[in-house]
């Protein structure tokens, strides 16, 4: 019940994604309007956020994924008989907005209920749940499409899924009321009870609103959260710069996809090894190690273009970012677990996760302006820059945001003593 209902999402997500720039194509658009399509996903993603952590820390997490199943149902039916341009690109913006809100809804769940002492394996299976339905979701499409000859069929899949889901979270058994909170529930202090009937109104405690939380959270967001924002840049530039580096060495599309395919490959075999990293060591060690490995894997990678040997040096430079990548898995989640408020997590993880989307939404504009203006290996090595810099901020921030635990060491380093405000 954990774990299962994220992994039909993104099953049927990771199949859908690769097909959308292929449905708006067929549907008429050019190249750029077929990228603007499927960057409304990315969109709806960061628009998601922060209405995502007003539900669930209204309605709870699990009415939250259903609602968002719900809807991203209706998304995926006007996908399927979108009768226009403008009708595809809103349905995909509305199924990211509810993948923000099924995200966050989960990642709020595993906040609260999972022990800070395996907190990260937890974590980091979440995200490898997602990673294994992106990971397998293009094959699924690949083969629904020698099936029936239509990308529909993806689409059809992904409502499959969705109502499985929505069903399984509905009926199945609560995972909110058989897992026990690890963290105190804010509650109203109780008055002795005199016996006398109640005349005034009942006193309930506020919980903090969106916007309160963010900059009650400033220092926090602003310092560790651009960190993780950084790591998320350098993550979403290496799913663009890795083909593009093959398309200009001349390589053909089947190599680059085998290239492609190998790293991700990597990526995912790492991610539980991550969290056994960041439970046993501490999430500095985690962090630290994959922002090095890749940012440094970038720059040296934008010396190797016009070299004799491009090709091989292609090849063990996408494997060193496939490990970097899965070094760093689950740690975002894990960190924004961290540093949450204990009672009221769901508004602050609105905010982290809009943060953290930002960096990857941000870095292939990033990407294409510099490309456009001087490079792709200046673009390269920017990125790669970016990495060693957002190692850094890791090195100086998780030491002093995240809190040391008994036997233990999650940033590595005892943390000082937070005011009441960061708290």
């Amino acid at each position: 019940m954990v774990y299962l209902p994220t992994i039909l999402f993104s099953l049927g997500e990771g199949a859908v994604i690769p097909l959308i720039p292929v449905i708006a194509a067929r549907m008429g658009a050019d190249v750029a309007f077929a990228a603007l399509v499927a960057s409304a996903l990315v969109v709806g993603q960061l628009c998601g956020n922060l209405p995502a952590g007003w539900a669930v820390s209204r309605i709870g997490e699990r009415f939250t994924m259903v609602i968002a199943g719900v809807i991203a149902i209706g998304a995926g039916v006007g996908m399927v008989f979108a009768p226009s341009l403008g009708v595809l690109a809103a349905s995909v913006f509305l199924l990211g907005f509810c993948a923000a809100a099924f995200g966050l809804a989960r990642h709020a769940f595993m906040t609260t209920r999972v022990p800070i002492a395996f907190r990260a394996r937890a974590l980091s299976l979440l995200g490898g749940s997602f990673r294994l339905g992106i990971f397998i979701g293009p094959f699924v499409a690949a083969g629904l499409l020698q099936l029936f000859g239509s990308e529909t069929a993806a689409i059809w899949f992904f409502l499959g899924c969705l109502i499985v889901m929505v069903l399984l979270v509905l009926f199945g058994p609560d995972p909110e009321k058989t897992i026990a909170p690890t963290t105190p529930v804010r509650t109203a202090p109780l008055s002795e009870d005199s016996g006398e009937p109640v005349t005034g109104s009942i006193p309930v405690v506020g919980r903090p609103g969106i916007f309160r939380t963010m900059w009650q959270q400033r220092t926090v967001l602003g310092r560790l959260g651009l960190a993780a924002a950084s790591l998320s840049a350098v993550r979403s530039a290496r799913q663009v710069v890795l083909p593009l580096w093959g398309l200009s060495l001349g390589l053909d599309a089947s190599t680059i996809a085998l290239v492609v395919g190998i790293s991700g490959a990597i990526d995912f075999a790492l991610f539980y090894a991550s969290g056994q990293v960041m439970d046993r060591f501490g999430r500095l060690w985690a962090a630290m190690p994959a922002m090095v490995l890749m940012g440094a894997g970038f720059l040296a990678m934008s010396f190797t273009h016009d070299l004799d040997a491009a090709v091989l040096w292609f090849g063990m430079f996408a494997a060193v970012l496939g490990v970097g990548n899965g070094l760093s898995s689950g740690i975002l989640l894990t960190l924004g677990a961290d540093v949450a408020p204990k009672t009221e997590p769901a508004a602050f993880l609105g905010s982290w996760r809009t943060l953290t989307d930002a960096g990857g939404a941000i870095a292939p504009l990033m990407v294409s302006g510099i490309i456009a203006i001087a490079s792709l290996p200046i673009a390269a090595a920017v990125m790669g820059v970016i990495g060693l810099v957002g190692a850094g901020g890791f090195i100086r921030w998780i030491p002093r945001f995240v809190p040391r635990a008994k036997g233990g060491s999650p940033g590595s380093f005892p943390a000082r003593k937070r005011s009441p405000r960061e708290r």
